[in-house]
C-alpha cells in the first residue's frame, strides 16, 4: 500500500519548486491563453517532468559524476535559446494592434511539431528544470528511503496537476486577453523572463 505522507510530501514540494513563474510555465500560460495544442503541451511538459524527477530519485549525484562537461554545456546553450526566444516574444509584443488582433481571435493556426519542439526546448535547454527535479528533488527523496516511489509518484502527480490546471485555466483569463495591449504586456512579460532566466545562467557559469 502507497505511503500517503511520503505523496502528500512529493506531491507539495514538487508544486512548491515548479510553480514560480519560468520559461516553461510561461509557454504553458501562453498556449493555454490562444488555445492551441493545449493538451500536448502540457503532457510533453509533464512527461518531461516525470522522467527528470525519475532520474533524480534514481540517479542523483552520478550523471554529473560521469559527465562534468554537461553543465557548461546546457547552461551556455539553454541561454543561448532563451535570449532568442525572448526576442521573438518582444518582436511580437512590438507588432502592430491589427496583427496582435489577429493572433488573438484565432490567426494562422501553428504546427504541432514547431510548438512541441519548442516546448521541449525551453524544458530541456533550462538547466534550473534539472536543479528544481534532478538535484532539488534528488536530494530531498533521500530522506524517504522506505518509501521513495510514493514521494516520486506525488512529485510526478504534482507535475501534471500543475501543467494542466495552468493549460486549461489559462481559458479563463481569454476575456482580458481579447485586448491586443494585454497581448503586447504579455509577450513583453515573457521577453523580460526569458532574458532574466538566460542572464542568470550566464553569470552563474
Amino acid at each position: 500500500m502507497m505511503d500517503l505522507s511520503s505523496f502528500i510530501a512529493g506531491l507539495s514540494i514538487g508544486l512548491s519548486l515548479i510553480v514560480a513563474i519560468g520559461a516553461q510555465n510561461v509557454f504553458v500560460l501562453r498556449q493555454g491563453l490562444r488555445g492551441r495544442h493545449v493538451f500536448a503541451v502540457c503532457l510533453a511538459c509533464a512527461l518531461s517532468d516525470a522522467i527528470l524527477i525519475v532520474v533524480g530519485v534514481t540517479s542523483f549525484g552520478k550523471v554529473a559524476a560521469v559527465l562534468p562537461w554537461i553543465d557548461p554545456v546546457m547552461r551556455y546553450g539553454g541561454a543561448a535559446f532563451l535570449i532568442w526566444y525572448g526576442a521573438k516574444s518582444l518582436r511580437s509584443a512590438l507588432r502592430s494592434k491589427e496583427a496582435m488582433a489577429v493572433e488573438a481571435a484565432g490567426g494562422r493556426e501553428d504546427e504541432l511539431g514547431r510548438t512541441l519542439l519548442a516546448c521541449l526546448a525551453i524544458t530541456w535547454l533550462n538547466p534550473h528544470v534539472y536543479l528544481d527535479t534532478v538535484v532539488l528533488l534528488g536530494t530531498v527523496s533521500t530522506q524517504f528511503a522506505g518509501s521513495r516511489g510514493a514521494f516520486t509518484a506525488g512529485a510526478v502527480a504534482g507535475s501534471f496537476l500543475f501543467f494542466f490546471s495552468l493549460g486549461y485555466g489559462a481559458t479563463r483569463l481569454r476575456p482580458l486577453f481579447a485586448k491586443p495591449s494585454a497581448w503586447r504586456v504579455l509577450e513583453g512579460v515573457i521577453a523580460l523572463v526569458m532574458w532574466a532566466i538566460a542572464g542568470k545562467l550566464i553569470a552563474s557559469v
